[in-house]
């Protein structure tokens, strides 16, 4: 199964766009190829391909590289599903992912919300986005220090905390106190419940 992200830069007008550009190309690069793994449109939205069970961690990832920036934040919704036409430009690619994947992040404003996830199952979206909607309580609220830590801690998964800081420039303890104010464990637990689950379905 496959997951379609679609997202856009919340507050992208107070802000130069190379910066945020920048920052948005480097993490979508780390899942694929433009113009046919992720595109960035109209501007400051962007479209991400991914398998299913990788979803929501990319939705994190993504969301600590632009919250490193102090006045932005991201919307996405995530769409799982099928794709029933792969194009050379997954803007001109369909299928049930994208659907749900676009008609939800017209949602996100209404609702204010910055991170929901559709799939065919009503209960699964249920659980998994209160699980979401709670998350959001302290991701949205992560300081540029606590979006740096998230970001550098998913993309060395296997290093430990002395050396997550050697690439930051902090110390050991800086990290773990960073990450406990992240609430970085509880979003790894609240990742690895949606693959469980997502697993049931599957």
């Amino acid at each position: 199964m496959d997951a379609i992200i679609t997202g856009d830069i919340v507050n992208s007008s107070k802000e130069d766009p190379s910066i945020w550009l920048a920052a948005l190309k480097e993490v979508l690069n780390q899942f694929g190829s433009s113009p046919k793994d992720w595109e960035i449109y109209r501007g400051d939205s962007f479209q991400l391909r991914i398998d299913s069970m990788e979803a929501l961690k990319a939705a994190v990832l993504i969301k600590a590289s632009i919250k490193k920036i102090k006045t932005l934040d991201v919307r996405m919704s995530i769409g799982l599903g099928s794709i029933r036409h792969h194009s050379t430009r997954l803007t001109e690619s369909n299928g049930d992912a994208f659907v749900r994947s676009g008609e939800h992040f017209e949602d996100l404003k209404r609702n204010r919300l910055n991170l929901i996830i559709a799939s065919e199952w009503a209960d699964f979206n249920r659980d998994v986005n209160l699980f979401i909607k709670l998350a959001l309580l302290t991701m949205d609220h992560w300081t540029e220090n606590a979006a740096e830590v998230i970001k550098v801690t998913l993309e060395n998964p296997n290093k430990g905390q002395s050396e997550l800081g050697k690439i930051i420039g902090i110390k050991q303890n800086a990290v773990s106190s960073r990450l406990k104010r992240a609430a970085f464990d509880e979003i790894s637990e609240m990742i690895e419940v949606y693959r469980l689950k997502l697993n049931e379905k599957l």
